[in-house]
């Protein structure tokens, strides 16, 4: 069996392991709290992935990293204060145990994201939190560790709680109540369900080596806020929900005096109109394909019921 070593235990991380776990490899979990999937081929460690010394020994044998954590808050200033620094340590600590680096991407640094975006689209966004999605591309493209970076949309599926498709929508999908969504409801939008994500990870890390590789995770074609709500409520036997949109110049207005608004509203142009990543040349390069919307939403919502029956 091959050993891997992830940080993080969020959706992503979790994910990860548990799919490599699943194929039968050994995985090695590093987090600052010890937690992750329970399997016998999963090895959890109280290890912070920014600590260099700590990571050397923890990547011995891997032949590859998933790196998966994120910063402390939703913050330009948190990302900037710890993402760098701690990808810089991974990089550094993996590298001479000759494994490849593997990172979740977002579409943050795309620079024109009004356009259908791909592999080949200019990601050189400067400012605030997309400007520290850019400056992280560019560090893993000039490191000597052989990285790959694999970009998707939003999330959904098990375990995202934290998301526009996570608790702001599918627990009051379930409980039949209205939802007050980001943008409107009914701009074409991606959303990457987070095993196909995961599996992208997976494969992409299986794939011979270059010195830095961006793909997409394979994305179904984009659809509505609306149509994924209509989804979600058609798999519960349940009707829709009333949606109301916040447009982005109210949210920006919000921001002025709600922190939290503040931060959103550097990013509300993904939802007030199309927000369109296109995946098929990955998918023909990893040779996966999404899974199909029934299929996904489905597993969405039987997780959320399973987590909402034992709140």
């Amino acid at each position: 069996m091959t050993l891997y070593v992830v940080t993080g235990a969020g959706p992503v991380g979790w994910t990860i392991a548990e799919q490599l776990a699943g194929r039968g490899d050994s995985v090695r979990i590093l987090t600052r709290s010890g937690s992750g999937p329970v399997h016998p081929l999963i090895e959890k460690l109280r290890i912070d992935a920014s600590d260099a010394v700590a990571l050397g020994p923890a990547f011995a044998g891997a032949a590859a990293v998933f790196h998966c954590i994120h910063a402390s808050a939703y913050t330009a200033q948190a990302w900037q204060r710890e993402l760098p620094a701690t990808e810089a340590v991974v990089l550094d600590a993996a590298g001479p145990q000759g494994a490849l680096a593997v990172f979740p991407e977002s579409l943050y640094s795309y620079s024109i994201p009004g356009e259908v975006m791909t592999e080949d689209s200019e990601r050189a966004a400067g400012t605030g939190k997309r400007g520290v999605r850019t400056a992280l591309l560019a560090a893993r493209a000039a490191s000597t560790t052989d990285t790959v970076s694999i970009v998707a949309s939003d999330f959904y599926g098990p375990r995202v709680r934290t998301a526009h498709a996570g608790e702001r929508m599918v627990p009051s999908v379930l409980g039949g109540k209205p939802i007050q969504l980001i943008g409107s409801p009914d701009a074409p939008h991606s959303f990457t369900y987070i095993p196909d994500l995961a599996a992208a990870m997976i494969a992409a890390a299986d794939l011979p080596r270059t010195q830095d590789r961006v793909l997409h995770a394979p994305t179904l074609p984009a659809l509505t806020q609306r149509a994924l709500v209509e989804a979600f409520a058609a798999e519960a036997g349940v009707s829709a929900p009333r949606l109301t949109g916040t447009p982005g110049w109210l949210v920006r207005r919000l921001g002025v005096f709600m922190p939290s608004m503040r931060e959103l509203a550097e990013l509300s142009y993904q939802f007030d109109r199309p927000f369109v990543m296109d995946s098929s040349a990955s998918e023909q390069v990893l040779g996966i394909a999404p899974t199909p919307l029934q299929g996904a939403v489905a597993e969405t919502v039987r997780w959320w019921r399973g987590e909402l029956s034992a709140a």
